[in-house]
C-alpha cells in the first residue's frame, strides 16, 4: 500500500506535534537526573519506561545543548559495553551569581569606576598598535566571547558596533555604569571616541540592541 503525502498543514501538525513530544521526553529525563543526581540511559529508561536507544539519543542531544554532562564510564562486569553515567551541566543547576552581583554593586555604589572595570574585563594592551579594521576584528571576537553577539558594519559617519544581547542583563536593573563600562571598553580597545547611537528594548531579557558610533 502506497504512504499519501500529507497536506502541508496536517505536515507542520505532524511536525509540532512530533517536538513537543521529543521536548517532553528530554524535560523527564532531565528532571529524573534532577532527583536522582546521576544516572546511566538503561537506569533512566527503566525508571522512565523508555527504550534504552530512545534515552541515549534524548542524552546526545541534551549534551550538545550544554544541559547534560557526562561524569563517568562503568565498565561493567562480563560482557557488554562500558555504561555511562550523566548528570545535569552545571549551568542547568543554577547559581546565585546574579543576586551576588547585585549585591556587590548595590554596597560598592558610587566607588566603582566605568575605567577600571572596563580594563579588568579586557585589556587594551591585545589591541596596541594594530590598524583601526583589525582592532574593530579583535574586538568584536573578544565581546561575541563574552557573550555580546556583536558585529560592526560600515557607516557614512564612520563603523558602527551593535551588540546585540546583554550580558548583564540580571544585574542591569539600577546599575546604569554596566552600560558605562561597555561604552569604555570599546574606547580602550579601539583607541578612539564612542558615542551610543542607539538602543532599542526587545520583549525578552537580555535582547536589548544597542548601536555606537565609533568617532
Amino acid at each position: 500500500m502506497k504512504l499519501r503525502r500529507l497536506p502541508n498543514f496536517s505536515r507542520i501538525l505532524f511536525q509540532k506535534a512530533f517536538h513537543t513530544l521529543m521536548a517532553l521526553a528530554r524535560k523527564k529525563i532531565l528532571a529524573h537526573l534532577k532527583k536522582t543526581r546521576a544516572a546511566s540511559a538503561r537506569e533512566i529508561a527503566r525508571a522512565l519506561k523508555m527504550s534504552a536507544p530512545n534515552v541515549r539519543h534524548h542524552l546526545s542531544v541534551l549534551r550538545l545543548d550544554g544541559r547534560v554532562q557526562l561524569i563517568r564510564v562503568n565498565n561493567r562486569e562480563g560482557r557488554g559495553r562500558p555504561e555511562k553515567v550523566y548528570a545535569l551541566a552545571q549551568s542547568s543547576l543554577g547559581d546565585n551569581l546574579p543576586a551576588l552581583a547585585n549585591a556587590l554593586l548595590d554596597v560598592t555604589g558610587s566607588k566603582l569606576k566605568e575605567e577600571a572595570l572596563a580594563a579588568q574585563i579586557m585589556d587594551a594592551n591585545l589591541f596596541a598598535g594594530l590598524p583601526l579594521q583589525k582592532r574593530l576584528a579583535l574586538l568584536i571576537e573578544k565581546l561575541n566571547a563574552l557573550n555580546y553577539q556583536a558585529h560592526w558594519e560600515a557607516g557614512a559617519d564612520g563603523p558602527r558596533i551593535i551588540l546585540g544581547h546583554c550580558p548583564y542583563a540580571k544585574a542591569l536593573e539600577g546599575h546604569a555604569i554596566l552600560c558605562k563600562m561597555d561604552l569604555q571598553i570599546m574606547r580602550q580597545a579601539l583607541s578612539r571616541a564612542v558615542t551610543q547611537s542607539a538602543k532599542h528594548e526587545a520583549n525578552q531579557p537580555g535582547a536589548c540592541l544597542f548601536m555606537f558610533q565609533v568617532e
